[in-house]
């Protein structure tokens, strides 16, 4: 396979002189406040819904997406697309129902939520929690198949990637949350721009393949020639029911993977916890919108290279080890792409994964400086102490992610089922913790701590118990349990610590409500479509 050439080089380092150059000018804007921890950390009421919204999209797509979808596309088609589009559908409930409460009660950081709600045992354990999970799976996992993509494609050491990956994100979150938002906005233009770019490829090539023309032609001989890969609910007897179980996706644990990563993740809700409600709906909305796009760069490919393969083409690039890889799929249709184009697509890739690593590390920096540093070892620490002490943590947090990565063994298992798997074993449990602290005022401490480590050992207990009951389906029957459990603890000793709630903050504006039909619309069409 041919590498980038010198004018790919060329378009890359354009993308990050003027990533770079945009970075360090918002930088130099708010230079007169970056002493202020809630600048540097939230970038208080200074981000616009279009910058929440690309910075929620920077944050989320990664190496994973770009790599591990794409291969997903290859090997199971479309309906791995539900992850995106439920996940539209779901910040349509978070902008509704979660925004607001966080805002009104002022609510900035997660661990802060379970402290307030609950009490600082709860609070302390999750915060150490998250930044055990944030660093030991997130930030490896997007660090490591991240270089590995690059290298991949670039023929560059994988280590050097690596730390210069590494490096770059650092330099971006050095610069607190407004250089992060603002940077995320020239992200997601050049992964949006540069994914579509290896689309069209990939679209064109399925044309020529078969003597035809257009892009439009290629998705039709895909939907003519691979008809199994477009269908978005699959029956019991397919072979891939265990990754998504039929109406699972749709009414069943899906919800709680998507509920919890929008609703209840520190380094997601982050990005619109600065702002005020209406600009927080907003960039949810836009969020929404662009969630739709997102299979169309990730997964199509995919699917274009499963028709491609069908047909006898990449053989020998698709295989790894002596074995079919459909993590293959995506670096070997970019391969493919002229010289420019290439380099575009590139640039793509790497917003992605640096855009991911910058969310992270801030978000690490925030629950560590504002969650245990300022509580429990320098009360007294003023602002400037606050954002040096986040800057240190964010230095500190991608040398562990440099060091562990490589023994993890994410290679092995796909980087977006390491992720899953992990976060899974638990997401079920802290969003119980979560929906009944937010809506039920009697639910109390010792409820919340039965749901979060109640729910992990019985997930856990589950998965090796019984391994033939499917991902989504664990995390539902899960869910139900903590939640049945809480109720009845709640119920025995009722607490008083509600939050503060009232029926008027979930009305929404015209605009954000026509937006959401929109989007619903689209959504039930295109379950019914590809059904």
């Amino acid at each position: 396979m041919q590498k980038l050439q010198t004018l790919d080089y060329v378009v890359f380092f354009i993308y990050f002189i003027i990533v770079a150059s945009y970075g360090y000018w918002i930088y130099r804007q708010k230079k007169t406040k970056e002493t202020s921890s809630t600048d540097f950390f939230l970038a208080e009421g200074s981000l616009t819904w279009w910058a929440i919204g690309a910075s929620l999209i920077a944050s989320n797509i990664s190496a994973e997406q770009f790599i591990g979808a794409s291969g997903n596309g290859f090997s199971m088609g479309l309906a791995i697309a539900t992850y995106e589009w439920m996940a539209a559908a779901t910040l349509i409930v978070v902008a509704v129902f979660f925004m607001p409460i966080y805002l009104k009660n002022h609510i900035f950081t997660m661990p802060q939520f379970l402290m307030q709600r609950y009490n600082s045992t709860v609070s302390m354990i999750m915060a150490i929690f998250w930044l055990f999970l944030y660093i030991v799976v997130n930030l490896t996992s997007i660090l490591y198949l991240g270089a590995l993509a690059v290298s991949t494609i670039s023929d560059l050491d994988f280590t050097f990637c690596m730390i210069a990956l590494a490096v770059f994100a650092v330099i971006i979150t050095l610069g607190g949350m407004k250089v992060i938002g603002y940077t995320d906005v020239i992200q997601v233009f050049f992964l949006v721009l540069g994914g579509l770019a290896t689309t069209y490829l990939a679209l064109g090539m399925v044309s020529e393949q078969f003597n035809s023309e257009g892009v439009g032609k290629g998705f039709e001989l895909m939907l003519k020639n691979v008809p199994d890969h477009f269908h978005m609910i699959f029956p019991k007897d397919h072979p891939h029911y265990a990754s998504l179980p039929g109406l699972s996706v749709l009414i069943g644990g899906m919800w709680i993977v998507n509920l919890n990563y929008w609703g209840c993740n520190q380094y997601i809700t982050q990005r619109a916890l600065g702002a005020d409600l209406k600009t927080a709906r907003e960039g949810l909305l836009f969020a929404a919108f662009l969630k739709l796009l997102m299979p169309v760069i990730v997964i199509l490919p995919g699917i274009a290279a499963y028709t491609l393969y069908q047909q006898g083409l990449f053989q020998t690039e698709m295989m790894k080890g002596g074995e079919l890889n459909p993590d293959n799929a995506y670096p070997v249709l970019l391969n493919l792409l002229p010289a420019g184009l290439k380099g575009l697509s590139f640039a793509a890739l790497t917003a992605a994964v640096v855009a991911s690593l910058a969310g992270k590390a801030n978000s690490i920096s925030t629950i560590f400086t504002l969650d245990i540093y300022k509580k429990y070892i320098n009360a007294n620490a003023d602002e400037k102490t606050q954002v040096r002490i986040g800057r240190y943590v964010v230095i500190v947090s991608m040398i562990l992610a440099i060091v562990i990565s490589p023994f993890l063994g994410i290679d092995k298992k796909g980087g977006f089922q390491f992720i899953q798997e992990m976060t899974g074993l638990v997401s079920p449990g802290i969003f119980a913790a979560f929906a009944l602290g937010f809506f039920w005022k009697k639910t109390n401490s010792t409820a919340a701590m039965i749901a979060i480590v109640g729910g992990f050992l019985l997930a856990v207990t589950l998965h090796f118990t019984v391994p033939g009951i499917p991902f989504l389906d664990r995390m539902g029957i899960v869910f139900l349990v903590c939640v049945a459990a809480m109720i009845v603890v709640s119920l025995m000793q009722p607490s008083s610590k509600g939050l503060a709630i009232d029926g008027s903050m979930f009305r929404t504006s015209s605009s954000f409500a026509v937006g959401s039909v929109v989007i619903v619309l689209i959504l039930i069409f295109l379950y019914a479509y590809f059904w």
